[in-house]
This record gives structure tokens, C-alpha cells and sequence, in this order.
């Protein structure tokens, strides 16, 4: 009788992550109705919900000790919809579709190569480096083309054609950044139980008191940055390594 009650907890656990998954699809598809409807700053605000959901449905199945297959593929699918559709259909919406065919395809693009960076994290999940992500990650990507919109909308930067080159320019840029081989850190080392140094809980302090201050512009300045932090710090191993070659040349 034990046995089979821990069975029945332990499926039902399972539960758990895949409804977090599914508040994720959801909150994205909320986002793309929101976007029809011309409520652009709740469209960006759901998608950023869905990033929260996204974070915590992996966190909660290893807590939980529910990790799955299914719910693997279940996350990659509704991420594809969350960070690759959404944000895609957001920014066309908003602002694309006044370039034709450039913006639908800029927006195309965007959404297939979210699909193949979340086809290549998958197969290879087992033998990539936990460290360090492989191309930018599809929330990143997200959340820096969405934060963009969202700061725009806030401060009335509509139907400004600077604005709408800059979007333009972005979701190709980022689109790039995911199906590259650029390191970009994954803060999975990170011990959240563990003891940490004063300053790194005084800066979370200050950078949660800054979002609450300006949520959309805090939040594309952090994404923004750390969009070009593997890019900066692939150029400067690089350069290390030229350096290196010549100082032993020399030699």
C-alpha cells in the first residue's frame, strides 16, 4: 500500500512542472491576442510572465524530482510559442508590417531561428557544457525585442521610423546571436542555497528596486547588455589569443 501511495504522489507531482509550462502557453497566447486588440504594453507584460513560468517549471521538476522526457518536449514546444511566436507576432503587429515584406520576413526569421536554437539545445542536452549556453537563449532574445516595445509604447515612441529600423535591426541581430556558437553564461552554478558575498545581495537589492522604478527600461538595459556579453567576450578571448601567438612568434 506504500508503495503504490508513493506512486500516486509522485505522478501527481508531475503535474506540477507541466502546469507551470502550461501557464507559460498561455500567458504567450495571451500576449498575441492582447497584440491584435492594440494593447500592446499588456502583449509585452505577458510575455515576460511567461518567461517567469518558463524559469520556474524547470526549477520546480528538479526540486520535485519530476523530471521527464515529456515534460522536456513540452517545455521546447510551448517555448517555441512564448519566445519564438509571440514576441514574433508582437513585433510585426507593432511595427514591422509597415516594411512589407522586410518585416514579415524579419519577424520569419526571428520565430525560425528561435525554433533551431531550441532544436540544437535539445539534441544536445546531454553533452553541452552546463556553464555556458551555445547562441543566446530564446527568453533573452525575447525579452530584449519585447522591453524594446514596451519602453517605446511607455514613453510614446510610436510609429517613430528610428524606433522601427531599431526593432527591425534588433530581431535580426538577435536572430543571429541564437543559431551562433557564442558562449553566453547560463548562471546554472550559481548555489542559491549557498552563502554569497554582501555586495552580489546589496546589487540584486538595487536592481530589483530599479525594475520596480522602471520595469521596461531596466529590463532592456540588463537584457540588452547581456545579449552583447558573449559577443564582447568572445572578441576578447579572440584577441587574447592573437596576442598570445605573437608574443611566442616573437619568441
Amino acid at each position: 500500500m506504500k508503495k503504490e501511495a508513493k506512486k500516486e504522489i509522485i505522478s501527481n507531482v508531475h503535474w506540477l512542472p507541466n502546469l507551470l509550462t502550461t501557464a507559460s502557453l498561455f500567458s504567450a497566447f495571451y500576449s498575441i491576442m492582447a497584440a491584435l486588440d492594440g494593447f500592446y504594453e499588456v502583449a509585452c507584460v505577458t510575455i515576460f510572465i511567461a518567461m517567469i513560468f518558463d524559469t520556474l517549471d524547470g526549477r520546480v521538476a528538479r526540486m520535485t524530482k519530476s523530471v521527464s522526457d515529456f515534460g522536456a518536449q513540452y517545455d521546447s514546444l510551448a517555448d517555441v510559442v512564448s519566445f519564438g511566436v509571440a514576441p514574433a507576432a508582437l513585433a510585426y503587429i507593432w511595427a514591422l508590417k509597415d516594411f512589407g515584406r522586410f518585416g514579415w520576413l524579419a519577424a520569419f526569421i526571428y520565430l525560425a531561428c528561435t525554433a533551431l536554437r531550441l532544436a540544437r539545445f535539445n539534441a544536445k542536452a546531454n553533452v553541452s557544457d552546463k556553464k555556458f549556453f551555445q547562441g543566446l537563449p530564446c527568453p533573452s532574445a525575447a525579452a530584449v525585442v519585447t522591453s524594446l516595445i514596451w519602453v517605446s509604447c511607455k514613453y510614446g515612441f510610436n510609429n517613430i521610423v528610428i524606433i522601427e529600423l531599431s526593432l527591425l535591426f534588433i530581431c535580426m541581430s538577435v536572430a543571429g546571436l541564437m543559431v551562433s556558437n557564442i558562449g553566453y553564461y547560463s548562471f546554472k552554478d550559481i548555489d542559491l542555497k549557498g552563502k554569497s558575498p554582501y555586495i552580489i545581495g546589496f546589487l540584486n537589492t538595487l536592481l530589483l528596486i530599479a525594475v520596480a522604478i522602471d520595469p521596461p527600461l531596466v529590463l532592456f538595459v540588463v537584457f540588452f547588455i547581456y545579449s552583447l556579453s558573449g559577443l564582447m567576450f568572445t572578441l576578447y578571448k579572440k584577441s587574447v589569443l592573437k596576442r598570445n601567438r605573437r608574443k611566442k612568434h616573437v619568441k
